[in-house]
């Protein structure tokens, strides 16, 4: 893919990336302010109740 230049959005110096997009300084100050460590969750599953049981259903015998 050939490189374009273009003026970076952020900054506005000229750039010759292969993606319009900020350049490779201010992606690298924007990994250090703005970016963080992945985070793992895990929550609990719990099914939604759409339909409420039937009478019938839970009649005891």
């Amino acid at each position: 893919m050939p490189n374009d230049a273009f003026a970076c959005p952020r900054c506005g110096s000229q750039t010759d990336e292969s993606y319009y997009g900020p350049c490779a300084s201010c992606r690298a100050e924007l990994r250090a302010t703005m970016g963080g460590d992945a985070k793992d969750l895990t929550v609990e599953y719990e099914p939604k109740m759409n339909v409420t049981p039937n009478a019938v259903a839970l009649k005891d015998d």
